[in-house]
């Protein structure tokens, strides 16, 4: 088992990671003083998975469980489905003071945790991710939100879990897409801050999809200790933690084109290498380095290319992201294969002329 701290003062909380830990989380929830009641949230497809073995381990170690199941799916995170769980909070007594148990991906984790955040202005949440994804990413750092209309996680929050479970047994039920969905994350943390961490990833990619636990192990570790390292220092993503969306400013609008029909993963890919050819264009990044990175995401089983949309429609979902400021959109770009920088001033001409180039890449 491994542990990494995520150091915020009085909202600090530890990241479990190894094999078999939901068969544990009644232990931790103890240490952390928590007894009594408290409430899973979950999708069907992770209950059906995993939510009865939790479950009798949270009872044999004395605690009253409820759990609350939502259908699969990124169309899940809405106000729409938030307020049905707040009715159903409501309707079965949850108090203050009891925990919400996040069980699933990436998506169950956001929205539990964004009804969490706000329900009774606040109630405990443990993140207990199941995907490689929400396992190296989403589960860690207190972002929590619900999307609007097409715009991806648009109404949200920063709050952040009593703790983050990540069992490594989880991901032997992840279909092959879902794992590459997982390992784009995985590469965006090795890209931006560690190249070491990089070359390890191109040398054990291949026992990596295998699911060798030893290695998964190590790269949740790796993805969560450079996270920590950032949110430490930045928590409410004001400068430094901005690196954290490495290629997610074209990824976010690539899901929204898509409907999110295309998964958060492949669309960080492609963000990231469209991103890598910006950074080419202006001189930080040389060719062998794109060539590389590029290749790593293949290995994984993700694509490098533009889907079949317009480059319009790209340039327009951009216009509503997050990270546009005073009406310049924010660019994270690689000067080196661990190593990233902030971009305030990319030249909306380049950025069309980029999504082209990846349009036959």
């Amino acid at each position: 088992m491994r542990q990494v701290d995520v150091s915020l003062g009085s909202k600090s909380y530890a990241v479990y990671i190894g094999a078999g830990l939901l068969a544990q989380a009644g232990r931790y929830l103890k240490e952390k003083g928590f007894a009594g009641r408290l409430v899973v949230i979950t999708d069907s497809t992770v209950n059906r998975l995993c939510g009865s073995a939790l479950r009798q381990a949270l009872e044999a170690d004395g605690f009253g469980v409820s759990t609350i199941e939502v259908p699969p799916g990124e169309a899940q995170k809405s106000l729409e489905r938030a307020g049905q769980l707040y009715q159903e909070l409501t309707a079965g007594r949850a108090e203050r003071t009891t925990p919400i148990l996040a069980l699933g991906g990436g998506v169950i984790g956001d929205l539990a945790g964004f009804v969490a955040a706000t329900y009774q202005r606040g109630v405990p949440l443990v993140q207990l991710p199941t995907t490689l994804l929400a396992q190296v990413d989403s589960s860690v750092g207190g972002k929590v939100a619900v999307d609007h209309g097409q715009l991806k996680n648009m109404i949200g929050a920063f709050y952040q879990p009593e703790m983050v479970i990540a069992d490594i047994s989880a991901l032997k039920f992840l279909p092959t897409d879902e794992l590459a969905n997982g390992l784009a994350e995985v590469i965006k943390s090795a890209a931006i801050r560690d190249g070491q961490f990089f070359s390890f990833l191109e040398e054990n990619m291949e026992r990596i999809k295998s699911l060798d636990e030893g290695l998964l192990e190590e790269i949740v570790y790796q993805s969560v200790r450079i996270k920590a390292a950032v949110v430490a220092e930045d928590e409410l993503d004001m400068g430094l933690r901005n690196i954290l969306n490495y290629g997610h400013t074209i990824g976010h609008a690539v899901e929204s084109a898509s409907d999110f029909k295309i998964k958060h993963g492949s669309a960080v890919a492609i963000g990231m290498v469209a991103a890598a050819r910006v950074s080419l264009h202006l001189g930080l990044l040389d060719e062998g380095e794109l060539k590389r990175l590029q290749e790593l995401i293949i290995r994984a089983g993700l694509p490098v290319g533009m889907p079949d949309f317009r480059v319009e429609e790209i340039m327009l979902a951009m216009q509503h992201d997050k990270k546009v400021r005073e009406g310049k959109t924010r660019f994270v770009l690689l000067k080196s294969l661990g190593n990233a920088e902030v971009i305030d001033d990319v030249a909306p001409s380049l950025i069309e002329e980029v999504l082209t180039e990846n349009e036959q890449a």
